[in-house]
Order: C-alpha cells, then sequence, then structure tokens
C-alpha cells in the first residue's frame, strides 16, 4: 500500500505545475458544489417540515407478540451448554 502511495505520489510531481494547479481547482470545485448541494437540501427540509413533534411512549416489540412468554426464554446458554456435552 505504501508503494503505490509513493508511486501516485512521483506521478503527481511528474505532471506540470499548471496542470497540478488546474486538478487542484477542479477538484476545489467539484468539493464547493457538492458542499452547497447539501447546505440546499438541508435548508429546504428544514424550511419544509412541519414543527409539530409528536412524543409517545416508546413500546416493547416483543410483548406485543401473541407468543407466550415461556418461548421467549434465552437460548443462548442452552446453545452453550450443548456444545459443552456434545462429543468430540
Amino acid at each position: 500500500m505504501d508503494r503505490y502511495f509513493n508511486k501516485l505520489d512521483e506521478r503527481w510531481l511528474a505532471l506540470p505545475v499548471g496542470k497540478q494547479h488546474k486538478y487542484t481547482l477542479y477538484f476545489f470545485i467539484g468539493y464547493l458544489l457538492l458542499t452547497a448541494g447539501v447546505i440546499l437540501k438541508v435548508w429546504y427540509d428544514a424550511g419544509k417540515a412541519d414543527n409539530n413533534l409528536v412524543i409517545e411512549h416508546i413500546e416493547n416489540p416483543v410483548l406485543k407478540k401473541k407468543e407466550s412468554p415461556e418461548k421467549l426464554k434465552d437460548t443462548l446458554t442452552t446453545i452453550f451448554k450443548n456444545k459443552f456435552y456434545e462429543r468430540k
């Protein structure tokens, strides 16, 4: 990996300074456009959103099921016990 980055650095340094400057400028303009797009999207979404905040109680999804509590036991200890007593 280090060799790859050294080779890439040598290729970059082999470019003329004008071309280096042009590539750096293009990447910077791309970064600016991307940043401006994200800021505009956040601004648009924040302005569009309604300010009604609904706070509800969090319900346990396990209790919503119609299964009996006996089936909800943790089976991890059973799995470890079975592996402990298995033949090799």
